[in-house]
């Protein structure tokens, strides 16, 4: 206890314990052992009360310093990767959704009728989902989504805005739903909780379009000075080149499905299933058209409740020990997967998104971290199951969180492709070796203080071939999956770290019945991160001051045959905010980011720079020199 006493001394009010033991002066000598006592009572009482983990935690900013610096109107933003789209003027524009979601907790979401636009008939070479939204007031963030016939297009999540309001704009290629975009009699939908009142004053104004393009080419600038001239957002010049026929692509929907089946919940509260805990798996029944002769299903996910920080969670043996109320445990691995028929075909370790609302909030003001406002999905070929499914009768398909506690908002697309030619395909299953996750697991603590390590790793390979009009072709599908976590609590608990890597690839090989490769497109994707963060009394009666530092990174790379794209996005985050329950007082706040992409020869970089709210530097560039 004598030592517990000596070391939150020095980290508590190291000066006044300095001053305490080397002054001299014996005069003093009963105000030192007063103050020993009642800085041993405070220790243990008041040092001690403040000592439960808090793990990454949601905050609102609105009453913080560095909101009352920004300026009016202030647009919030997420570096993101230039669309083909981006230099050209769309066909035409047309308005779908414009809704304010106040009190719609407990609400069903908001559908409005959709069909093609009459003066803009397909076929279209893109089309961009635009979603415009303003606010404000003071708000927790919110998790949205949008559906076109209960397929989801767009998972988001909100900005936290203040008394002077905000506003940000999200766009995405959604070229992939082109089957979809050509039916008429369908609801495009939207979900937003959220909840108004004399506190949370707050309202969501959204305003949701599409834009749709003819333009058959889609060319780079020659020069930044170029793109600027042709009207690039945020200054971003570069354009993703045309591909020649004949070249690979580099997408797994080029070209787009022909029928695009949800994997989702009735609609009543949004299209997405809730999973409750790692027994719940979600399902739906399918009927699987007998001439479909490629499939892969996009999977949707976000994390809530007590598992928004699921990379932060102890195990359950250090909660249960120290008597702790929390019930964010379970410990640190999430892994989201999928069946067919009860048979597990594939799972992701996902991107661990931090919503506006989360860590420190003062960083994500205007950059906001990356995936929260256009949340990544995830891909799994289905191919070499189609063996299974051509039968004619329906198959369920299962969406479940590994290790999860509540909760997770999920769903997926089942993307089809068909052959025309013909009325049905044979497919058979040849091997399927889906070995179980390997995962290791270590932890030493003693009281609130300890370490607890965590590495895992699943391979998968699955064969199967179909026999089309296309003629008798085989797809090896070979996934690999590594994890790495490890958390570390000190000063009884009151300073954490959190450090995670995770690593996948996932290869699929197109052979021919004569075993020509046809096609190798393979996708590596790599999520680093680590959270530092220290606890202390604040100044001001029930505030706390938290210290934390985020760096959090992502790179991908895409590749088939000579061509390939290299994406890398880091972000690096450091301040500190006083705190009073979950309203930041005050605080200071820096952060970092640098997007990076390369396409063959062509290159794109941007990196800003923001210090309390402010965008202190925005710069972008297409030379390869400072790409990937």
């Amino acid at each position: 206890m004598l030592l517990l006493f000596w070391e939150n001394c020095w980290d508590s009010i190291s000066l006044y314990c300095y001053d305490l033991f080397l002054v001299p002066t014996v005069s003093s000598l009963r105000m030192k052992i007063s103050f020993i006592i009642f800085f041993f009572f405070y220790v243990l009482f008041f040092n001690g009360a403040s000592a439960t983990p808090r793990l990454p935690d949601h905050f609102t900013k609105s009453r913080s310093q560095s909101t009352l610096q920004r300026p009016s109107g202030q647009e919030f933003f997420e570096l993101r990767q230039p669309l083909p789209s981006d230099h050209l003027t769309p066909a035409c524009t047309v308005p779908i959704l414009d809704h304010y979601f106040a009190n719609t907790i407990g609400s069903p979401p908001v559908s409005v009728p959709y069909k093609p636009p009459r003066h803009c008939h397909a076929p279209w070479s893109r089309v961009v989902l635009e979603v415009h939204a303003d606010c404000k007031g003071e708000q927790y963030d919110r998790i949205a989504a949008v559906w076109l016939g209960g397929v989801e297009i767009l998972r988001t999540s909100t900005a936290e805005p203040d008394e002077a309001g905000i506003f940000w704009n999200v766009q995405k290629d959604i070229t992939r739903y082109s089957s979809l975009l050509k039916l008429s009699n369908q609801d495009l939908t939207m979900m937003l909780e959220n909840i108004v009142d004399d506190i949370f004053t707050g309202v969501y104004h959204v305003q949701v379009s599409l834009l749709y393009y003819k333009d058959k080419g889609v060319t780079a600038p020659a020069d930044k000075n170029l793109g600027r001239e042709l009207g690039f957002r945020f200054g971003s010049p570069w354009i993703a080149p045309t591909r020649v026929v004949g070249e690979a692509p580099l997408s797994l929907y080029e070209p787009p499905a022909d029928l695009i089946v949800p994997i989702s919940n009735n609609g009543d509260r949004g299209f997405w299933f809730r999973i409750n805990g790692e027994s719940d798996v979600r399902t739906k029944r399918v009927q699987i058209p007998r001439n479909t002769r490629r499939a892969v299903i996009e999977l949707y996910v976000s994390f809530h409740g007590n598992d928004e920080f699921w990379y932060s969670n102890p195990p359950n043996s250090y909660i249960r020990n120290n008597n702790l109320t929390t019930d964010r445990g379970n410990g640190a691995f999430r892994e989201v997967y999928v069946t067919v028929d009860g048979n597990f075909v594939g799972s992701e370790v996902p991107y661990p998104v931090i919503f506006t609302g989360g860590i420190n909030p003062l960083f994500w003001e205007p950059v906001v971290a990356i995936g929260a406002f256009d949340l990544p999905s995830y891909d799994f070929e289905l191919t070499p199951f189609l063996g299974l499914l051509l039968d004619g009768n329906t198959h369920n398909f299962g969406i479940g969180v590994s290790y999860s506690i509540p909760f997770w908002l999920v769903d997926a697309n089942l993307h089809l492709w068909l052959d025309h030619q013909s009325e049905a395909v044979q497919a058979k299953l040849v091997s399927q070796k889906s070995p179980a996750l390997t995962l290791t697991s270590s932890q030493k603590f003693k009281r609130l203080d300890g370490t607890f390590e965590l590495e895992g790793s699943r391979k998968g390979r699955y064969v199967g071939w179909v026999k089309s009009s296309e003629g008798n072709l085989t797809t090896i599908v070979s996934r690999k999956l590594k994890f790495r976590n490890a958390i570390q609590f000190r000063r009884d608990g009151n300073h954490k770290t959190v450090e995670q890597k995770i690593k996948s690839k996932t290869q699929v090989k197109v052979l021919t019945e004569t075993r020509i490769l046809l096609s190798r497109p393979f996708i590596k994707w790599r999520y680093p991160l680590k959270i530092i963060t220290s606890t202390r009394p604040g100044s001001g009666q029930g505030t706390n001051l938290i210290t934390t530092n985020v760096t959090e990174s992502l790179g991908k790379r895409f590749a088939n045959g000579n061509s390939s794209i290299f994406v890398y996005n880091s972000q690096v985050c450091g301040g500190y905010m006083e705190v009073k329950d979950h309203s930041v007082v005050s605080g200071v706040s820096d952060t970092t980011q640098s997007f990076r992409v390369r396409d063959g020869s062509r290159c794109f970089s941007r990196v800003v720079a923001s210090t309390n709210g402010k965008l202190l530097s925005d710069s972008s560039s297409t030379s390869c020199a400072s790409s990937v």
